[in-house]
C-alpha cells in the first residue's frame, strides 16, 4: 500500500506496529464522496495535500471520513500500479474480495500518479476484513524458497519401507473400495437375443459357409487364457451362430424392423450378420472391418435395444446409457445423423465435440438425453465440469479405436473410462488390430470376441478400382482439371491433397473457373466443414477438396470417385481414403497421382493392388526395386561407416600406445 506524510509537522508521529499512519480528511463540498467525484481533498486546518513528491512512502495510509451512519466509507490509499490486480480479469478479484467481506468496494480517479482511493462501504468490521484481505492481496510476498536437495540415493530406511509395504493388501484395498463404489448400481441387463430356431439348429458346416461367403468373417475368442485379474477367462464363451436376415436378430422389436425396412436395406451386411448376435446376447465385441462396412448400424441398433430394456424407468435414471466416443468431430457428426434415422420409443441423442456450441451441447444434456456421441477432448471437458455423468453410462462403444491411438487420445479415453461402472457391456470397432488397440482391449474388455471382416493384413475394398498414374508434379494440376472437365452428371468426387494451403489455393482456382466446389479442412471453422459435407450430400456440388481430415467417419453413398492428388503420409490412410467411394453395395473408382518422391510407399502399394487384383503400372514396379536398392545401399554405407569408426578407434589406440 503507498502511503502520504503527515501534513501537520507538529503531529508527525508513528502510528501501532502495523506502520499504517492515519489522518482524517474532509472533502469540499457537501454530500458523501464517491469514487468518480473530483472534488478536493483538504485536512481539517483547511490546509490542501501536498502529495508525496519528493518523499519516502510509508507501508500505507488510510483515509477515514466522518460518516457516522451504519453503514461507513472507509477510504484507503493503494498502489496505482496495483490497480489491475486488485480488478482482476473482467472484475472477477474485486467481486470475489466483496463477497468475502460484504463490503462495497469502489476504486477511484488517481489522486496523483503513485497513489490511487479506493472506497469500502460497510460496517467497521466488514471494512476491516476488507482491508485485511487488499492488504494481503496487495502485499508483495518473497520468492519461494528452492525445494531441499534430495538425494539421489535412497537410505537404508526408505528402501526397508519400500520393501515392507503390503501390496497384496493394497490391492485388495482397492477392489474392496471398487466393489463398495458400485455395489449400489441398479442391476444391468444385458442379454435381449431369442435365437431364431433357424440359427440355433444349424450346423457348425452351414455356419462356417454363410461366414465365407460373407467376406471371409472369421470369429474368435481374445484373451481367453487371462482376464483383467489375471485369472483365466470363461470357458463358457460360446459363439453364436451368424443370421442371414434381419428377422432372425430382431423378430422380437418390430419396431427395430420396420425402420430397417424403412431404410431399404435388403440383407445384414457381413459384420451385421455375426456381430448382432454377438451383441444381443450381451457380450463385449471387437470388431475389425474395414470402412463403409455397416459397423455403426452394427453396434447402434442392439444399443437402442438395451436402452429400452433396462429395469429403472428412463425417467428416473441418472443420465445417459450409451456413450459412443468417436476420433473426429465429422465421424461424431455422422453417427448422430445414424441415430437420427432410427426412431425407436423416443430415444434422444445428442453429439459433443469441440468447435460446436459447448451452451447448446450442455443444454441439450440437461434437458435429457439416452446417447451421447462425442470426442474425447469434449467428453472430459464435460465430464470434469460435472455436466455428463458417465457413472450411468451401461453399454460403451469405442469407434475407430486405432485412429483414436494415432490421434493421442489414449490417456483421455483412460482417464473416461475409470468412471464407467465394470460390468458394462463394451463395443470396440477398429480397421486394424495393431498392439495399442489390443492393449486398450485387453485393459477394458471383457471376455471379448473378435469378428473380423476379410483378412487382419491392410487391404482395400475390393468394390473400388485402382489407377495409379506416375507422373511429374508440374502435371499434377492439368490432369486434375482434365479429370473434371470429364466427369459425368452424375458423379461426385473426393479430391485429396496434402496440404490446407494447397486445398485452398486449388478451391480459388476452381472458383475463378466457375466451377463449383466445396473443401474441408482442420483449418475451417466447424459450420464451415458442417456446411461443406451438407452441400456434397444434397448434390449442392459435386466435388469435395479435402485433407486426410475427411479420410475416415464420412459417408456419403453416392461418392463415385476419389482423386489423390497428393498421395498420403502412409499407406493406411491410402486405404481409408479409396474406402471414401464404392460403399453401401456400390462400385467405385480412385485416381492417385504418384511421383518420384513418394517411391518408399511404392513396396506397400503394390501388395494392396495385388490383394485386391488390381493392375501394378511398370514404373510402380521399378519405384519399388530402385528404393529397395536404395536402402540397401544406405545400410551398406552405414555399416561401412561404423567398421572405419571402430578400425580408426582402435588403430589410434595402438598407435599411441606405440608413443
Amino acid at each position: 500500500m503507498a502511503a502520504l506524510d503527515e501534513w501537520n509537522s507538529n503531529e508527525n508521529t508513528q502510528s501501532n506496529t502495523e506502520n499504517i499512519r492515519t489522518q482524517n480528511y474532509v472533502r469540499d463540498g457537501s454530500g458523501p464522496s464517491t469514487s468518480h467525484d473530483n472534488g478536493t481533498w483538504r485536512n481539517n486546518n483547511g490546509a490542501r495535500p501536498r502529495g508525496n513528491r519528493g518523499r519516502d512512502r510509508g507501508p500505507k495510509t488510510e483515509w477515514k471520513n466522518k460518516n457516522t451512519t451504519k453503514s461507513r466509507r472507509l477510504e484507503i490509499l493503494i498502489d496505482s500500479t496495483k490497480v489491475g490486480k486488485l480488478i482482476g480479469r473482467g472484475g472477477c478479484k474485486i467481486k470475489e474480495l466483496q463477497d468475502q467481506s460484504d463490503t462495497k468496494i469502489n476504486v477511484g480517479k488517481p489522486v496523483d500518479y503513485i497513489n490511487t482511493p479506493v472506497t469500502l462501504i460497510g460496517s467497521p468490521e466488514a471494512q476491516e476484513k476488507a482491508k485485511a484481505l487488499i492488504d494481503e492481496l496487495l502485499t508483495d510476498k518473497p520468492p519461494p524458497s528452492p525445494p531441499p536437495k534430495v538425494s539421489s540415493h535412497s537410505t537404508a530406511d526408505n528402501d526397508d519401507e519400500f520393501l515392507n509395504f503390503d501390496w497384496s493388501k493394497a490391492s485388495r484395498d482397492y477392489e474392496e473400495f471398487r466393489k463398495e463404489k458400485w455395489a449400489k448400481c441398479p442391476p444391468l441387463i444385458k442379454n435381449f437375443y431369442h435365437e431364431d430356431p433357424v440359427v440355433a439348429n444349424m450346423s457348425k458346416g452351414k455356419a462356417s459357409y454363410i461366414r465365407k461367403i460373407n467376406n471371409n468373417i472369421s470369429v474368435s475368442k481374445v484373451f481367453e487364457d487371462i482376464d483383467e485379474n489375471g485369472q483365466e477367462g470363461s470357458d463358457d464363451l460360446t459363439i453364436p451362430n451368424p443370421i442371414e436376415t434381419f428377422e432372425q436378430a430382431f423378430q422380437d422389436y418390430p419396431e427395430i424392423l420396420e425402420e430397417i425396412r424403412r431404410q431399404g436395406f435388403v440383407k445384414p451386411s457381413p459384420i451385421q450378420c455375426q456381430a448382432w448376435p454377438i451383441l444381443l446376447s450381451g457380450k463385449d465385441l471387437i470388431g475389425i472391418a474395414q470402412t463403409g462396412t455397416g459397423k455403426t448400424l452394427a453396434f447402434l441398433l442392439p444399443a437402442l435395444i438395451h436402452i429400452e430394456g433396462q429395469t429403472v424407468p428412463r425417467l428416473e435414471r441418472s443420465g445417459p446409457n450409451i456413450l459412443i466416443i468417436a476420433p473426429t468431430r465429422e465421424l461424431a457428426l455422422q453417427i448422430e445423423q445414424e441415430v437420427r434415422k432410427y426412431e425407436y420409443r423416443g430415444i434422444k441423442a445428442v453429439c459433443v465435440y469441440g468447435g460446436g456450441s459447448r451452451k447448446d451441447q450442455v443444454d441439450t444434456i440437461v434437458r435429457g438425453v439416452e446417447i451421447i456421441i462425442a470426442t474425447p477432448g469434449r467428453l472430459n471437458d464435460l465430464v470434469q465440469s460435472g455436466h455428463v455423468n458417465v457413472a450411468s453410462i451401461t453399454y460403451l462403444v469405442l469407434d475407430e479405436a486405432d485412429r483414436m491411438l494415432d490421434l493421442g487420445f489414449e490417456p483421455q479415453i483412460r482417464k473416461v473410462l475409470l468412471d464407467i461402472r465394470p460390468d458394462r457391456q463394451t463395443v470396440m470397432t477398429s480397421a486394424t488390430w495393431p498392439l495399442g488397440v489390443r492393449r486398450l482391449a485387453q485393459s477394458y474388455m471383457k471376455d471379448p470376441l473378435q469378428v473380423c471382416v476379410g483378412s487382419l493384413d491392410l487391404a482395400a475394398v475390393h468394390s473400388v478400382m485402382q489407377t495409379i498414374l506416375v507422373v511429374d508434379e508440374s502435371e499434377k494440376p492439368e490432369m486434375l482439371n482434365d479429370f473434371f472437365r470429364n466427369m459425368g452428371c452424375d458423379d461426385k468426387v473426393i479430391v485429396f491433397i496434402g496440404k490446407k494451403s494447397r486445398v485452398d489455393d486449388l478451391a480459388s482456382d476452381l472458383a475463378l473457373q466457375g466451377i463449383l466446389s466445396q473443401s474441408i479442412h482442420g483449418g475451417r471453422e466447424q459450420c464451415d466443414r458442417e456446411q461443406a459435407l451438407d452441400d456434397i450430400k444434397s448434390g449442392e456440388v459435386r466435388i469435395l477438396l479435402a485433407t486426410d481430415v475427411a479420410s475416415r467417419g464420412i459417408d456419403i453413398d453416392d461418392i463415385t470417385h476419389v482423386f489423390n492428388y497428393d498421395f498420403p503420409r502412409d499407406i493406411e490412410e491410402y486405404v481409408h481414403r479409396v474406402g471414401r467411394t464404392g460403399r453401401a453395395g456400390k462400385t467405385g473408382q480412385s485416381i492417385t497421382l504418384m511421383t518420384r518422391s513418394d517411391w518408399s510407399h511404392a513396396k506397400k502399394l503394390i501388395e494392396i493392388l495385388e490383394e485386391a487384383n488390381q493392375d501394378v503400372p511398370d514404373e510402380v514396379q521399378r519405384m519399388a526395386k530402385r528404393h529397395f536398392a536404395w536402402k540397401e545401399r544406405r545400410a551398406q554405407e552405414k555399416q561401412r561407416e561404423r567398421s572405419d569408426a571402430g578400425s580408426s578407434r582402435s588403430g589410434g589406440g595402438r598407435r599411441n600406445g606405440g608413443q
